[in-house]
């Protein structure tokens, strides 16, 4: 079955930097846009950044762009999120999530990881 582990993340004050990653298996990672998803408490999913499967595209939302960055390894099945510049408003659980169907933009399953948390203080 579909397995996504998220880790790296963690507490860290304005202005700093973290990278997160997230282990796929049970499906073939290289043939789905992947994406990056966050929930901060009290407020509903937001997504963050997707991913085509060759990286030959890649979108962002606007409240990231600039800071974040997204990348994939595909021989190893790990989808990354670089952020820097981080700001409170980044608090969140972040979740990755592939895409409903194979090869095309079209929508993020439901996270089914645990997510990881980010922390951003003051």
């Amino acid at each position: 079955q579909v397995q996504l582990v998220e880790s790296g993340g963690g507490q860290v004050r304005t202005g700093g930097s973290l990278r997160l990653s997230c282990a796929a298996s049970g499906f073939t990672f290289s043939k789905y846009w992947m994406y990056w998803v966050r929930q901060a408490p009290g407020k509903g999913r937001e997504w963050v950044s997707s991913l085509a499967p060759g990286s030959e595209s890649v979108y962002y939302a606007d409240s990231v762009l600039g800071r974040f960055t997204t990348s994939r390894d595909n021989a190893n099945n790990t989808l990354y999120l670089q952020m820097n510049s981080l700001k409170p408003d980044d608090t969140a659980v972040y979740y990755c999530a592939k895409d409903r169907r194979v090869r095309v933009y079209y929508d993020y399953e439901d996270p089914t990881g645990q997510g990881t948390q980010v922390t951003v203080s003051s």
